[in-house]
């Protein structure tokens, strides 16, 4: 029973769709957003909800040993109900928040060009042949939604620390697809679909993986100045976790690993934050 609630948080995007809110909240947090309100937070809730489900109700079961695959071979009811809800519940944030409609639009673009090569008409298909930046569309999505959007909702000027944090999660945040990206490595071939991690050789990949995580720790640091060595520590931590988490990612497969360990390293500096913030 706790397996299979487990499993329905984690699989049914609940929970991914949490790690979006916490880093929603550290985001105001850091850069002192005010504007960002209730229903901004209902509209990411809810458009993540939709999203995911849209991708994962389009992704074949076919020969697949995943175990979030198969979940959601025996739940595509269930997918098309999520999907449908996120999807109404996201209507109505977006009309609530309609006052911001352009920038709100480019992260539904964005998150449609990530999962359009799964929808088998041919309008779409040629899509798997030069989404090789799917990668990039994901972690784009994921940081302009958490970090970005409420600053332009706020219409916060540029300074470095908006960049220094957006860069920090953009790299981590990538790190982190890099490695689901290699354990998908045989199932995108099957399904035509081209990335990075198909073109790329094995000593290339390793050097963007590193890269990514080194470039992530070097904005992290330059954030020292405003945040101090506490907060400086926590925007550490799940770099240096991951960079931990390397060879066991690489060599285990997982479902419950990469969609509850790893997906949770994108929101751990957050989840801390706010724990230390609620206890001070």
């Amino acid at each position: 029973m706790l397996r299979g609630l487990f499993n329905f948080i984690i699989f049914s995007s609940l929970y991914v769709a949490c790690c979006a809110i916490l880093m929603i909240w550290q985001t105001n947090t850091l850069l002192q957003v005010r504007d960002i309100n209730e229903a901004y937070y209902f509209f990411v809730f809810c458009s993540t909800i939709c999203s995911y489900n849209f991708h994962w109700y389009l992704t074949p079961a076919d020969y697949s040993t995943s175990e979030r695959i198969l979940w959601g071979a025996r739940h595509k009811t269930l997918q098309l109900v999520l999907c449908a809800l996120g999807a109404l519940g996201a209507a109505y944030g977006f009309w609530l928040l309609r006052d911001h409609w352009l920038p709100l639009s480019g992260a539904a673009v964005l998150t449609f060009l990530y999962s359009a090569p799964k929808l088998p008409h041919r309008a779409f298909v040629w899509l798997r042949k030069i989404a090789v930046g799917k990668t990039l569309f994901l972690t784009a999505v994921w940081i302009y939604v958490t970090t970005l959007l409420p600053v332009f909702i706020e219409k916060q000027p540029y300074s470095s620390t908006i960049l220094f944090l957006t860069l920090h999660r953009f790299f981590l945040v990538y790190a982190i697809c890099i490695l689901f990206d290699y354990r998908d490595l045989e199932s995108d071939k099957k399904e035509g679909i081209r990335s990075l991690i198909t073109i790329l050789s094995a000593p290339g990949l390793k050097k963007l993986y590193i890269s990514s995580l080194v470039l992530a720790t070097i904005f992290a640091l330059a954030l020292f100045p405003a945040y101090g060595w506490q907060l400086t520590a926590i925007l550490l931590a799940p770099v240096v976790i991951t960079a931990l988490l390397t060879r066991y990612a690489i060599s285990n497969r997982s479902d419950h690993f990469y969609y509850f360990v790893l997906d949770g390293m994108v929101m751990l500096s957050a989840l801390l934050h706010f724990v230390i913030t609620a206890l001070l």
